[in-house]
């Protein structure tokens, strides 16, 4: 948590006035503090206390198309989950009013837990033993999302799962090219490749697309327990295993080069933690699934975090924002086409 940067303030006046309006605040006049968390690289969250309540708002990042950051698509499938699959925030308010801060945004609970990103992890000083618990909670979460009834949850028209895979190899190509700022050979073979090897049958259900350590709460430092699964910004339906290479494409091990490690900080670089491929054996096991084509899946998840990171170096690039963290993004972009690259010649993820 952090004071709020320099130019992501919110309106003070209309965002009150809102919040009463909807019945979360009694007045709005009354005094407030807002914060804002720091982790992340897209969205921009942050934490209003007021009157003795604590409630968190999502908004897209300043200078962003809305594709990606749509907060409708969020507070929607959080909601409809909530039943079936309670560890999301409670959603409390959603609009697209954007007199009062130029966005669509929404309002949800505050989760309390441990959110372990390497920071967090550092400072706690895990044990082995802790992280074999933490993988485990973190992989039992994710084949339990993929298991969710999106139908019974109201989510059949949240995407179209049927062309799923060559939709997003197609799209993800279009949005790197779009935001391209220099000439990046392995970029264009791992999307030829993909384009040529990418498979034709595979299962559906909700996908989160962003699955990894820092976007989930766990309850305490026991890590048996998913308190919730945050930024819900790319859920869709669609093929589960697109959704295991984007977590693999995140989950560095201590055996890659230290420019990887650097490139793309987790605390799954740790000892404790299972390599990518023991990842995909419990996968397996836990979820019954098969899982074929994984080079492919692994090579689109590095590929898909490295147009992520290219789009937010581009906005930086502009002048949309001025987040210091922002500034090398196009190298490790870079570095994850490379990774991506290496992968297919290799014919293996670890």
């Amino acid at each position: 948590m952090q004071n709020v940067r320099k130019g992501e303030e919110l309106n003070e006046k209309t965002l009150k006035i809102f919040l009463e309006k909807e019945g979360l605040i009694d007045h709005n006049q009354s005094d407030w503090t807002v914060t804002q968390f720091t982790h992340g690289y897209s969205n921009l969250t942050y934490l209003l206390q007021i009157e003795e309540k604590e409630y968190v708002l999502r908004r897209p990042p300043f200078g962003a198309i809305k594709r990606g950051h749509d907060m409708g698509r969020e507070f929607k499938v959080q909601s409809g989950i909530y039943t079936s699959f309670p560890k999301v925030p409670k959603m409390y308010a959603y609009t697209e009013d954007e007199d009062i801060l130029g966005c669509p945004f929404y309002i949800m609970e505050k989760v309390d837990g441990i959110i372990l990103n390497v920071h967090e992890a550092k400072k706690r000083n895990i044990s082995t033993l802790d992280f074999k618990t933490i993988s485990d909670s973190w992989l039992d979460t994710f084949v339990e999302l993929h298991n969710i009834d999106y139908k019974t949850s109201g989510l059949s028209d949240l995407g179209k799962p049927e062309g799923y895979v060559e939709r997003q190899v197609l799209n993800w190509g279009k949005q790197y090219l779009k935001a391209a700022t220099e000439d990046v050979p392995a970029a264009d073979k791992v999307m030829r490749w993909m384009e040529d090897n990418q498979p034709k049958e595979y299962r559906y259900s909700l996908v989160h697309n962003d699955f990894k350590y820092d976007n989930v709460v766990f309850k305490d430092d026991s890590w048996k327990e998913v308190n919730a699964v945050l930024d819900w910004e790319m859920a869709t339906l669609g093929d589960p295993l697109m959704d295991l290479g984007t977590s693999l494409g995140y989950w560095t091990m201590a055996s890659d080069h230290p420019f990887v490690q650097q490139g793309i900080p987790s605390p799954t670089i740790m000892n404790g933690n299972p390599s990518r491929s023991e990842i995909v054996e419990s996968y397996i096991k836990k979820s019954g699934r098969e899982v074929n084509h994984l080079v492919f899946y692994y090579a689109f998840g590095l590929f898909k975090i490295a147009v992520i990171a290219q789009q937010i170096y581009y906005r930086y690039s502009k002048g949309l924002t001025t987040d210091p963290r922002f500034a090398k993004l196009n190298k490790a972009a870079e570095l994850l086409c490379n990774l991506a690259l290496q992968a297919i010649h290799d014919k293996k993820i670890d």
